[in-house]
């Protein structure tokens, strides 16, 4: 069982240069949570004053919801405080909950992730190994994100399945590579999902707004959030020569202009081949990281995506 390749972080810095990528601060994480919601929030009040903003309001918060989901990630790794108990709270029932997600079960199979990455035994290959794809499946796959296909099916049909299965064989759903990924990150939080859910409704209802809990919540988390979180499964692992075999190529980083940091990838998500060369390294911590790489001569094979469009025009370009 071969494990992704590695490099240690004396292989490209001296001690000094290495030391401000280690530390790590004890109130930017929660202060990414609190920016996440309140974008969020901001988005749900202008799509209530100004009603024709709602289809961007829906791209917005569906973007934040990705946003929770990168959080999630982040507190996986530890690093959304220096305090476990706090970052685990944090990762768990402010990013994970809210979105049908579980932080214990994320944590593990992420992980695994990280150690086989792009390997047989990498849980996430399956993401990025039927790629290069024609354009129209590409299509289909967005059409589908975009009209609550994948939306209905990890939510309602994929919960009924891993139920129906935990009866006549435990742990068989779990063990399905095809339903994996969307097990873990959204069909094992269920009941915590529908009481946060419904507790969000109520305020809604409270605040006399009750329509802005599906125009302004549940239709970004059924449309939006579906399709960016494809293109960055995307943008991270598909169609980089090479992954399996060399740390500098274990995924792809993707320069983004401010439009793409707002509507596809927030948190600094885009620099992906950084933070599989150096996990720990907290994400709001990665440019100057891409940066600090990319001086030293042994990245020069990094793979690095002008935007998001040139990574879907390579995840569709058949050889």
């Amino acid at each position: 069982m071969p494990a992704a390749p590695r490099i240690a972080p004396s292989a490209l810095f001296s001690p000094d240069d290495w030391r401000p990528f280690q530390t790590r601060s004890a109130w930017i994480g929660p202060l990414l949570v609190a920016h996440c919601w309140g974008v969020i929030a901001l988005a749900v009040w202008a799509g209530v004053l100004i009603p024709w903003l709602i289809p961007i309001c829906v791209m917005i918060i569906g973007t934040r919801q990705l946003g929770l989901a990168i959080l999630m990630h982040e507190a996986a790794h530890g690093g959304l405080s220096k305090n476990l108990r706090l970052n685990d709270f944090l990762g768990h029932w402010l990013c994970a909950v809210p979105i049908g997600a579980d932080l214990g079960a994320y944590r593990p199979y992420h992980l695994n992730h990280h150690r086989f990455a792009q390997q047989p035994e990498d849980p996430d290959l399956m993401l990025s190994a039927p790629f290069p794809v024609s354009p129209a499946s590409l299509r289909r796959k967005m059409i589908r994100d975009l009209t609550g296909q994948t939306f209905f099916k990890q939510r309602i049909v994929l919960p009924l399945a891993l139920a129906a299965r935990s009866k006549s064989a435990k742990g068989e759903a779990a063990a399905d590579p095809a339903h994996e990924y969307d097990a873990v990150v959204t069909g094992r939080s269920v009941l915590p999902f529908l009481v946060f859910n419904t507790i969000l409704l109520a305020g809604f209802i409270a605040a006399g707004i009750w329509w802005a809990f599906f125009a302004l919540w549940l239709l970004p988390m059924a449309t939006w959030f579906p399709l960016v979180t494809r293109l960055r499964n995307i943008a991270e692992h598909a169609c980089v020569e090479g992954s399996d075999a060399d740390p500098f190529r274990a995924a792809r980083t993707t320069r983004a202009a401010w439009w793409e940091r707002a509507f596809i990838a927030p948190y600094w998500v885009n620099f992906h081949a950084e933070h599989h060369l150096f996990m720990h390294v907290p994400c709001w911590k990665l440019p100057a990281l891409h940066r600090a790489v990319r001086a030293r001569p042994q990245a020069a094979g990094m793979e690095v995506a002008p935007g998001y469009v040139e990574v879907l025009k390579t995840a569709t370009r058949r050889p």
